[in-house]
């Protein structure tokens, strides 16, 4: 039944002309362009001035046509490929990687009902709408890591081939904590189309009687969302597949000039669709806020395409702020993060989001006695939190030393690795091997250039 009313909402989609859909699809590649450009220079300037730094100002005003003198630059750098790379693949991953990035947005609506300028013609600024919009959206934006693994692969590097795999791990963990952030949005909404849960978002709240977002009802799924994203689109500090510190480039290191290009711009498209998802699922869309929302014809027209815009911007200055102020994550406390952190709790809250929304159509809430009940649970659970467990017992310095050291060898398997949780370097632990001899050969950096360690069996 529902489906049934989505297809029957939507049937304004379906009656466009030919050159209308056209149109309004060129206009959408040109907005995500205009953004993309724009988005690089919001980034340097943005980052500039946390780090006091002037950031680009020299190619045009305020150096905005910064992006066009970088993409001028990458043209006519050398384009070459290794000589192990599977040189079809190697072309076609970067055509992978952006062409769903352009995909996605077809399904976002950017304003409400418009008129075609030099025509009577309205249509909603938005290419098309589905009854299954967002899972649309879900599923092209997954199959950009498929560009990410063939480039990795294709290569014929190993840094390249590990900063893949890490992205393909990467992105199927968070992707199952945006999903379940998503389901909630879904319940409250009645509807996986994008123009139907704005259009809900736009209704007067019981509680308040002015419109609230699904932001401010659905805050952790929202929170969720919004981390989930940044794991998704592989920004610092979870932009694990790329870090230079430990892969050199990852998986686009020996790509360059126009190829590498593709990436660089691939990689803010996805930025400006996940924002652009995050304004239409939990930001009210196109929809103006408070309190211009109050005033009539606010967001009408065009006027929503400004709201969309500075709500975009909005949302991608968290992706910048973020970068800008927290150093990237070890890759075992991310995948941790996500899988012990996010993907319970998302659990948890969308099976409460469920039975909130049964409870309300079944009328579970009215009597007196769910009130004493959820209050008895409430205080339980809170003298849980504060009385409960157990405390661990404490382990001497000494102990854990010389534990870790019996345990933890950083070469076991013909590589270096770093301690994981309570294992030490013996190092650190101060425990050397050969300690007796440590006090008769001196550091190496505290030798003389003409000294020399001595060694047992020698004639020394």
């Amino acid at each position: 039944m529902n489906l049934l009313l989505a297809s029957m909402d939507l049937e304004v989609f379906f009656n466009d002309k030919w050159w209308v859909v056209l149109l309004k699809a060129l206009f959408a590649f040109v907005i995500l362009l205009l953004l993309t450009l724009f988005t690089i220079w919001y980034e340097r300037r943005v980052v500039a001035f946390m780090q006091h730094r002037k950031g680009p100002n020299m190619n045009g005003p305020f150096g905005l046509l910064q992006s066009l003198a970088d993409g001028m630059k990458l043209m006519f750098k050398e384009d070459f490929a290794p000589t192990a790379a599977d040189k079809f693949v190697f072309t076609l991953a970067p055509f992978v990687v952006a062409i769903p990035a352009i995909t996605a947005f077809a399904v976002i609506p950017m304003a409400g009902l418009v008129r075609v300028p030099f025509s009577d013609i309205t249509t909603p600024l938005q290419v098309t709408d589905l009854p299954v919009s967002v899972l649309f959206i879900v599923a092209v934006a997954s199959i950009g890591v498929y560009g990410i693994v063939l480039a990795g692969w294709s290569s014929g590097s190993t840094y390249s081939l590990l900063g893949a795999l890490r992205s393909s791990a990467q992105v199927i963990s968070y992707e199952v904590a945006m999903g379940l952030a998503l389901v909630a949005v879904f319940l409250y909404a009645g509807s996986l189309s994008t123009s139907e849960i704005v259009a809900k978002q736009s209704e007067p709240a019981t509680v308040f009687g002015v419109p609230l977002w699904f932001a401010v009802q659905l805050l952790p799924s929202f929170v969720i969302y919004v981390i989930s994203m940044v794991g998704e689109t592989n920004r610092a500090p979870f932009d694990l597949p790329e870090a230079e510190g430990e892969l050199v480039g990852g998986f686009h290191t020996e790509y360059s000039s126009m190829r590498f290009a593709m990436f660089f711009m691939a990689e803010y498209m996805n930025m400006i669709t996940v924002s652009a998802l995050a304004v239409t699922l939990f930001l009210g869309g196109w929809h103006a806020p408070l309190p211009f929302n109050l005033l009539p014809g606010a967001d009408s027209g065009y006027w929503g395409l400004l709201w969309f815009v500075v709500k975009v911007l909005v949302m991608l200055f968290i992706f910048i702020w973020l970068r800008g102020t927290l150093p990237r994550l070890r890759y075992d406390q991310f995948m941790r993060f996500g899988w012990r952190w996010l993907i319970p709790i998302s659990l948890v809250w969308t099976l409460m989001i469920a039975i909130v929304r049964m409870g309300q159509r079944e009328g579970w809430f009215s009597g007196q006695g769910f009130w004493i009940t959820a209050a008895a649970v409430f205080i339980v659970l809170v003298g849980l939190a504060f009385f409960g467990g157990r405390e661990e017992p404490e382990t001497e310095a000494g102990e854990a030393g010389e534990e870790g050291v019996g345990e933890f060898d950083a070469f076991a398997d013909g590589y270096p690795v770093p301690p994981m949780g309570d294992q030490v370097l013996p190092e650190f632990a101060q425990v050397l091997t050969g300690q007796e001899d440590v006090a008769a050969d001196p550091p190496a950096f505290e030798r003389q250039p003409d000294e020399q360690p001595a060694r047992e069996g020698s004639e020394a």
